[in-house]
């Protein structure tokens, strides 16, 4: 076995029904993990669910901001080796057309729900000795955009959280850290390019040394932080864009 096996692992991963969650579900369970499957539309979890390798996997519909979906969730996982909390959503909202629906919506989603999710782990003990937490976030974060306060704010808070994680639980050998990344290829990626035209998307992309990513590429990044091959490296945030911000 290699330290970057997940063999005899379990993992719990949000947003599962598309792009990123779903390309890194694939990925551990190709590694060894049996994968627990979690997010909003069912349908497509299903069909993430049969692109798995056989193993005895799990799928948990459910809604992260409804407190008692969370609650639901909890009490269906068994314990976990494993959480990666990749569910999210991205609204742009120029300044002066912010209100509280916006707030609630963007912070229950991107930060409100994994929180209140982790928190409740943690206190029904679901969370193994030497388990490993990672969040998807954005370099947003610290490289926000016009009409991106309350996305980047949001992912700000998230990076917080999870550094508290990690100082927090340490003396469990629980690790939590963060991915960071600039655009992928995911359904959110094409409906920035429908709504901005691909002409626009392409000009952005003469900005990344390397090109766009792909969900292949943050999920092997997942995989590594996931694994025992990490296990030295907790509150960081691993900065994935293409050398967009290099320089």
């Amino acid at each position: 076995m290699t330290p970057f096996s997940l063999e005899n692992k379990t993992i719990l991963i949000t947003g599962a029904s598309s792009g990123i969650g779903a390309e890194t579900a694939l990925t551990v369970a190709n590694a060894g993990a049996k994968v627990i499957l979690s997010g909003r539309d069912e349908i497509k979890l299903k069909a993430t669910l049969a692109s798995l390798p056989e193993g005895d996997h799990q799928l948990i519909p459910a809604e992260l901001a409804d407190s008692e979906a969370i609650k639901t969730l909890v009490e269906q996982v068994e314990q976990l080796d494993g959480v990666v909390h990749s569910a999210g959503i991205v609204r742009p909202f120029p300044i002066k057309f912010i209100g509280q629906k916006q707030i609630d919506e963007l912070f229950g989603i991107n930060y409100e729900g994994p929180v209140l999710l982790t928190s409740q782990l943690f206190k029904a003990k679901k969370i193994k000795h030497g388990a490993s937490f990672v969040f998807m976030s954005s370099i947003s974060s610290q490289f926000p955009h016009k009409g991106g306060a309350l996305y980047a704010g949001s992912k700000a808070a998230l990076n917080a959280f999870s550094k508290t994680i990690a100082l927090e639980y340490a003396t469990r050998n629980i690790r939590s850290n963060v991915i960071s990344a600039a655009m992928v290829k995911t359904p959110i990626f094409d409906e920035a390019e429908k709504a901005i035209s691909k002409e626009a998307m392409d000009k952005h992309g003469e900005h990344y040394p390397l090109g766009f990513g792909e969900p292949e590429d943050i999920a092997n990044a997942m995989l590594f932080l996931l694994s025992d091959g990490s296990k030295w490296i907790t509150g960081t945030e691993l900065v994935m864009d293409g050398g967009l911000t290099a320089g």
